[in-house]
């Protein structure tokens, strides 16, 4: 299973626009036929006007072949893509393999933080094994949602999801966190393996699977 990372920056003002036809004429032509939807948002912090998707794969030559198979599809290439194309300022992609099976929130309205960290050259693995092994402390306040490492794209990256009830939660949680010794023992292990660390707040799209 492979995972593909999408995110398009919209022209400002162009949003709602586009979350319109995304919901109303995107999803119902596309469906889960060319790879499955795991979820879609929007940016609330960071770079705004941005719409994130995370989308999975049975393996990268069923991507390929599955997205050529969408490109025949005349009412996708023909009708929905040249309506949305104008609006998109710029296009990212990353393919991602996943290091902790996905676990979408069971129920309810959630916020998501999508945190990507970049570590040193050859580190990334040694920082995987520290994350993965402190996993079960750090759940004790919020689940994981999904953990990867970039395939494709920025090479030596982490990215992972995070969902919380809404950002009080986040913040509750994340300062409850910060006092448990086993975390802030993770923390001075960890933190010297890395070069950067990103980290945004997403809202679900209208059409997002997960809520």
């Amino acid at each position: 299973m492979i995972y593909e990372l999408r995110t398009y920056t919209l022209m400002p003002g162009k949003q709602g626009e586009y979350l319109k036809l995304n919901q109303e004429v995107g999803r119902p032509l596309r469906g889960d036929k060319y790879g499955k939807l795991e979820g879609s948002w929007t940016t609330e912090s960071g770079t705004l006007n941005q719409f994130v998707h995370l989308w999975s794969y049975p393996s990268l030559d069923e991507r390929d072949r599955l997205r050529a198979e969408l490109q025949k599809n005349d009412a996708w290439s023909k009708e929905y893509v040249p309506r949305i194309r104008p609006m998109l300022v710029a296009q990212e992609n990353k393919i991602l393999s996943a290091q902790l099976p996905l676990k979408p929130p069971a129920d309810g309205a959630h916020v998501y933080e999508l945190r990507t960290y970049r570590a040193h050259v050859g580190k990334t693995g040694e920082w995987l094994e520290h994350f993965k092994a402190i996993m079960p402390v750090r759940e004790k306040y919020s689940k994981n949602v999904g953990l990867w490492q970039t395939e494709i794209a920025q090479l030596n990256e982490v990215v992972h999801l995070w969902a919380y009830r809404d950002l009080n939660h986040r913040a509750e949680v994340r300062a409850n966190a910060m006092k448990d010794p086993d975390w802030q023992a993770f923390i001075s292990k960890a933190t010297p393996l890395l070069a950067e660390m990103r980290a945004i707040i997403l809202n679900p799209a209208p059409a997002s699977p997960m809520k």
